[in-house]
């Protein structure tokens, strides 16, 4: 396995390794560097890919220097090697959403996790760098209850964890819609819990105008976001089923700092 490093945004780095024989052209499993006063890691990988996500931090700086570890859900490609990094980074933390905290990470942490509150500011940037993350939990979906992405709002990147995956080894960022690799996956793997709160969340990331999706399995992209996560919401209601109302339920607020 070979292991990449690129860069995607400003101070943004993709890591990436792929494993051939999960998918066709197999399948990469990426984490995400913010190189900023307090750094922060989205996604460990697995146990196993630990000494290569290890060495590939440390291209970009000391390991030792990371503050904070986040991933969007509790499985073993996001954070199974979340108490590793604990153990080689003394003032690592790991930041979630409250109930990721409550449901599995009090316990599961080495060090207690800081939970954060729907809409939360999360800033990493310190005195000279914007770099402030909103805490976006989305429940159940593509899966898991704890769901939660985070937002930056300098560079506009949202780290989407499993939503919008493609299988195959693209290029690490593109400005081409990868609509119909993201719904080839979703067709070969069915990851996704197929309620009334998909193509609504989908909608929701999309008002926030991301400018770059970063994308756990497959192509990160910068082209037209808005629209592809409106497209790809209009299938998840029209070809797997998913419209039926919320049933009063509203979606977390996801407000921004700022808003009313």
């Amino acid at each position: 396995m070979r292991t990449r490093v690129d860069q995607i945004s400003d101070r943004i780095y993709r890591i990436s390794t792929c494993i051939p024989d999960i998918a066709p052209g197999g399948f990469t499993f990426n984490q995400f560097l913010v190189d900023a006063e307090e750094p922060l890691l989205y996604h460990t990988g697995m146990r196993r890919l630990f000494p290569l996500v290890k060495e590939a931090i440390e291209r970009i700086m000391p390991v030792e220097r990371l503050r904070w570890i986040s991933f969007a859900h509790v499985e073993a490609d996001e954070c199974g090697a979340v108490n590793d990094f604990l153990a080689v980074a003394p003032h690592a933390q790991v930041v979630h959403g409250d109930l990721g905290c409550q449901v599995s990470l009090n316990d599961l942490c080495d060090r207690d996790p800081r939970p954060l509150a729907d809409g939360e500011i999360l800033d990493i940037g310190g005195a000279t760098l914007q770099r402030r993350l909103i805490a976006l939990p989305t429940p159940h979906v593509p899966h898991n209850w704890e769901s939660h992405m985070l937002f930056e709002q300098e560079t506009r990147t949202l780290f989407l964890g499993d939503l919008c995956t493609q299988f195959g080894d693209g290029p690490p960022v593109t400005d081409q819609a990868p609509f119909e690799a993201i719904i080839a996956a979703e067709d070969l793997f069915r990851q996704t819990s197929l309620g009334p709160a998909v193509p609504a969340t989908y909608r929701r990331l999309a008002d926030l105008e991301p400018v770059t999706l970063a994308v756990m399995h497959g192509s990160s992209y910068t082209g037209d976001c808005p629209t592809l996560l409106r497209m790809v919401a209009d299938i998840y209601q029209e070809r797997y089923g998913c419209g039926t109302p919320l049933l009063g339920q509203p979606l977390p607020a996801h407000k921004l700092a700022g808003s009313d």
